[in-house]
């Protein structure tokens, strides 16, 4: 395991410990953002507390998060990727499904995740050519090859209807053997540990995904955006165990990406 990954799984033990603890307080300060999406003090807590621990202990590392911004990488080109908290909605309304999600960039490219799940526990990590892991088990994508046979889960219903897609979706998911709307981190984890066989969602930012797209990958699965494009950035997400991929983003109105599209991946 390398230093830096090391320094992931410190501050994700970090996170637990400001997070966990105010899961379910009938105290917790709850916020509306501008989006309108909700934002709570463990929110703040956590991705603050990243942020001086990052800074006491290795300077040269930068700091994208959600709830503070964006800081440059800098000369040594290292840099967190940080969702203190993804799946709020479901914190503040006490669903235990929930996690800080620790994307790693080096020179701007993702070489290593994490995802920590404390009130589940459960926590997920990967770095390049290391292959991923689940408290400490390796895990695989399934060698599910056919929509017919696959189980599939999916988010952002409404969304998917706003773009016009609303009918392509529900063809999808009646064509599969097993369809359920897990949502954000899980589901993609769940592909990567081959229990689920493809996810998607329309809308994604680059802090949702980015831990998670190393870890589907070094799962042995593969990693787009709706458009076939390997990055964590584009907006929105498909995982897969990577016979499926094709298929799913056909089903989906997306052109399939091929050869083309892997050799640009953002790894």
């Amino acid at each position: 395991m390398s230093p830096e990954l090391a320094l992931g799984l410190e501050l994700a033990d970090l996170a637990d410990a400001v997070s966990l603890p105010r899961f379910r307080a009938l105290d917790l300060v709850v916020e509306t953002k501008p989006d309108l999406t909700p934002v709570t003090e463990a929110d703040r807590a956590v991705e603050r507390a990243v942020r001086e621990h990052v800074a006491r202990v290795r300077p040269d590392m930068a700091v994208l998060g959600e709830e503070e911004g964006e800081e440059d990488a800098g000369p040594s080109g290292w840099r967190w990727i940080l969702d203190p908290i993804d799946g709020t909605a479901n914190y503040v309304r006490g669903i235990p499904v929930w996690a800080t999600l620790l994307g790693l960039e080096h020179h701007g490219r993702l070489v290593g995740g994490i995802v920590s799940a404390p009130a589940l526990g459960r926590r997920w990590w990967a770095e390049r050519g290391g292959g991923a892991f689940a408290d400490g088990t390796p895990i695989r994508v399934s060698k599910v090859a056919r929509i017919e046979d696959a189980h599939l889960a999916f988010a952002g219903t409404g969304r998917w209807a706003r773009d016009g897609k609303g009918e392509a979706l529900l063809e999808l998911l009646g064509r599969c053997r097993r369809a359920r709307g897990f949502g954000d981190f899980c589901m993609h984890l769940l592909v990567a540990e081959g229990a689920v066989d493809a996810a998607f969602e329309p809308t994604v930012a680059y802090y949702d995904v980015a831990a998670v797209q190393v870890i589907v990958e070094e799962a042995g699965g593969r990693f787009t955006d709706l458009l076939g494009r390997p990055r964590a950035d584009g907006g929105s997400a498909v995982s897969s165990n990577g016979l499926l991929h094709d298929d799913v983003l056909a089903a989906l109105g997306a052109p399939a990406s091929g050869d083309a599209a892997r050799d640009g991946r953002q790894v």
